[in-house]
């Protein structure tokens, strides 16, 4: 017995019309169905409604398939003509001939033959590694066996959650988000799927499970007098450009003016790899200070090939260095010789991006500087406050507001060991 899905599919490829209808008007079905309606749940009961609607398999041919989906909870739809209603506008499309049939390809089928070979080598080098171990290690184990059209919004709206209470960042969290949406808007766009449902998917508000850290201008003093060359150099351009390591390590001679005091950034370096900047704001220009134009001088005298397409910063191999290797061997023991917590090259960054804003710099310039897409993230992210500030805010607030005040230390008590009160 042939489906009528196929039967219709085979005579509109022909020119056909089905039912009788006229050329150019929307094709009818053979089949009408009203579908199947039920509640489900104790303690929370919900609508759930089913249906068989046309599908496309692999081979491009049209099958049909069984198909469930919750319509909402009974407290919130409470009678059962209001959740036909609901259904019915499901099956509209269906019944009237305007459904599109969605593939039936499984999640995991879908990104090992067309995402990964079709996608990820079109990707930055560090893109691809961090979205391959994203689909592997998250992604594929919760939805590689299901089909592309059967992943549902509140399916993944749960799973993101899951993944926030299991201890996941916030950040790793949404690029699970982002990853999932690129890869479902891909199949969207190549046919597969109708709609991409990560789109309404919400975050919850942004958390950061270990804080960022940033140094003081004591701790950057004291860090900087005890590494060793090029790492020094290397740490001293990243607290006072606010450059990422891999811009650092993708640096070339040619893109340093020493009679501009600038250097161009243009290229950056992943784990041994050059490629292009992370984004269009990443490529810019950034001016370089007295000290740091010295540092660059004097390590350009010890440097085997200074040339204008030689790395300013390169193994004896004229390789890219490796930034792990520099914190784990060199900024590591040098934060641990001086008492202090390990840091990481962005802990850097960071440093740059919150002693310019305790300097007074507009928000703007540092964005500007930092080379980030969205005046956000400077915010956000990239901006603390150094210990002391607000009170130094308030204080300079009281000073204005109540001049003739006198002012008391803060730690002052009278005799009997009571603050003192002003009167």
């Amino acid at each position: 017995m042939v489906d009528s899905g196929t039967t219709i599919a085979a005579n509109a490829g022909k020119g056909g019309r089905a039912n009788g209808g006229k050329a150019g008007e929307p094709m009818a079905r053979r089949r009408y169905q009203t579908g199947c309606l039920f509640t489900r749940g104790k303690r929370r009961k919900v609508w759930v409604a089913r249906w068989r609607e046309p599908v496309l398999r692999p081979d491009g041919t049209i099958a049909r398939t069984l198909r469930s989906e919750v319509l909402g909870a009974v407290s919130e739809v409470p009678s059962r003509r209001e959740a036909r209603k609901l259904l019915e506008a499901r099956l509209r499309p269906i019944n009237e001939g305007r459904h599109r049939p969605q593939s039936a390809i499984t999640f995991d089928r879908f990104v090992s033959e067309q995402f990964e070979p079709g996608v990820l080598p079109t990707l930055k080098f560090a893109t691809r590694q961090i979205y391959s171990l994203l689909l592997h290690k998250h992604l594929l184990p919760q939805f590689g066996t299901q089909r592309l059209c059967d992943i549902a919004r509140a399916e993944i709206q749960q799973f993101l959650l899951v993944k926030l209470k299991s201890g996941l960042s916030w950040e790793t969290t949404n690029h699970l988000r982002h990853l999932l949406s690129k890869v479902l808007g891909i199949a969207v766009t190549w046919g597969y799927l109708g709609e991409n449902p990560v789109r309404g998917v919400r975050m919850p508000e942004r958390t950061l499970k270990h804080p960022h850290r940033f140094l003081s201008v004591e701790e950057a003093q004291r860090l900087l007098a005890v590494l060793n060359e090029p790492v020094r150099t290397i740490a001293l351009l990243a607290i006072l450009t606010g450059l990422r390591v891999g811009e650092i390590l993708g640096l070339r001679w040619g893109r340093i003016d020493f009679v501009a005091g600038t250097l161009r950034v243009e290229e950056t370096c992943y784990k041994g790899n050059l490629g292009s900047p992370k984004t269009h704001a990443s490529r810019r220009e950034v001016p370089l200070v007295t000290v740091v134009l010295q540092a660059l001088l004097v390590h350009r005298s010890r440097s085997l090939d200074t040339s204008p397409d030689a790395l300013v910063f390169a193994s004896r191999n004229r390789t890219p260095l490796n930034a792990d290797n520099l914190r784990k061997r060199n900024l590591k023991s040098a934060c641990q010789f001086i008492g202090l917590k390990p840091i990481d090259w962005h802990t850097l960054r960071h440093t740059h991006s919150t002693l310019l804003h305790a300097l007074g710099t507009p928000l703007k310039v540092c964005q500007v500087q930092l080379g980030h897409s969205r005046l956000a993230t400077t915010l956000e992210v990239y901006t603390h406050t150094l210990a002391g500030a607000q009170r130094e805010a308030v204080s300079k607030l009281e000073e204005l507001l109540f001049p003739s005040v006198p002012k008391f230390g803060m730690g002052e008590r009278t005799q009997d060991g009571k603050a003192l009160q002003i009167q």
